[in-house]
């Protein structure tokens, strides 16, 4: 009796994608199903990279398949495919990038630089291209974060810029090209302008992600950047303090005003644990990023900890996920990239490539 390609089908709809929460099949993620007498192969594409995941992705896919009565060797071939996705109406996308997340807070002092840099490195390490946009010109912290500080891009061709590149990250920073100590007096006009050429101007190279590490606050130059740059969605960081959260609520609603779709919500500093005894403490107090993302309707990414080792390694230059690859807290953040991933996946396609260019002549 010969294997169909149905019974292939249902086998692989029991097994459900850990990171989507959906089944091979009804994903859409089951590709190319090849039969060979009693002997089967078939693709599982991903939307999202999983580079640290496929392997066990791809023995589950296996064993669904072999479920599959009087069936012969079977072969799984997973990947990842990143597109580019839908964006705020009348925006244009990048040339070289194909999502942007802002990564935002709002109010400064809750760890939303250091987020953004490990969230960026953990989905280069699930086998993304990725890149960096250090958008907060008064306070730009990336140049140190990744160990660039003192270094300055190059430029080919006296127009556009080339990023700067640490652990496969590419970054572009208003910091590689003023003193450490000059501060930037200049008014929101002028910083909205910088930003542009910032992202316009710097040479990316086929990004599947750029993260924009917004500046704090819910001003001129928020509201610029969310309205003239293509962004497929952004990451609200807060901390559970009431404070930080009446600014994020703001942030929050910034985004919802301009058409940016809010992907989720990370609390940083959730809980304290006391390097010398253990002891576990809520300094910040709890649950207030569950309630947030609760009263909008928003999902809840994931909560990292109050922990004097994240501080050290960004400070350091080696964020915690290129620092401290198997600790605890780089796999929370490679779990919440994971998931960031997927909302984007999930989105509606950038379909704006498609369509012709129309022009009209008189003949």
């Amino acid at each position: 009796m010969s294997i169909t390609e149905q019974q292939v089908k249902t086998a692989l709809s029991g097994a459900v994608d850990p990171n989507t929460g959906k089944d091979f099949v009804s994903g859409r993620a089951v590709r190319d199903i090849r039969i060979d007498g009693a002997d089967v192969a078939f693709d599982i594409e991903l939307g999202y990279p999983a580079k640290t995941q496929i392997d066990a992705i791809r023995k589950q896919a296996i064993a669904a398949a072999k479920t599959v009565p009087g069936i012969g060797n079977v072969s799984a071939n997973v990947y990842s495919k990143i597109v580019a996705h839908a964006v705020q109406l009348g925006v244009k996308l990048l040339p070289g990038v194909k999502n942007i997340i802002a990564v935002a807070s709002g109010k400064g002092g809750v760890g939303k630089s250091t987020t953004a840099v490990n969230l960026a490195l953990a989905l280069v390490q699930e086998g993304a291209q990725v890149g960096i946009l250090d958008a907060d010109i008064y306070g730009p912290s990336q140049p140190q974060m990744l160990g660039l500080a003192g270094q300055q891009p190059e430029s080919r061709d006296g127009e556009s810029m080339e990023p700067l590149e640490a652990y496969g990250l590419q970054a572009m920073s208003i910091g590689f090209m003023v003193d450490v100590e000059t501060p930037m007096v200049w008014r929101g006009p002028m910083v909205a302008q910088a930003l542009d050429q910032l992202l316009a101007q710097t040479n990316w190279r086929d990004i599947d992600y750029l993260i924009v590490d917004m500046p704090p606050g819910t001003g001129d130059i928020q509201l610029s950047l969310s309205q003239k740059v293509p962004v497929t969605g952004a990451v609200i960081v807060t901390t559970p303090q009431d404070i930080a959260l009446i600014d994020a609520r703001k942030g929050l609603k910034m985004f919802e005003k301009v058409n940016v779709p809010i992907l989720g919500i990370v609390e940083n500093m959730s809980i304290h644990i006391c390097s010398q005894c253990g002891h576990e403490e809520h300094i910040f107090g709890s649950g207030g990023g569950e309630r947030m993302g609760a009263d909008y309707g928003v999902e809840f990414l994931g909560s990292l900890p109050l922990e004097r080792a994240i501080r050290e390694m960004a400070d350091g230059g080696k964020p915690t996920v290129v620092g401290a690859p198997d600790s605890r807290s780089a796999e929370i953040y490679r779990a919440i990239a994971r998931r960031i991933a997927v909302k984007i996946g999930e989105k509606a396609k950038d379909m704006s490539s498609k369509f012709p260019n129309i022009v009209v002549q008189n003949t």
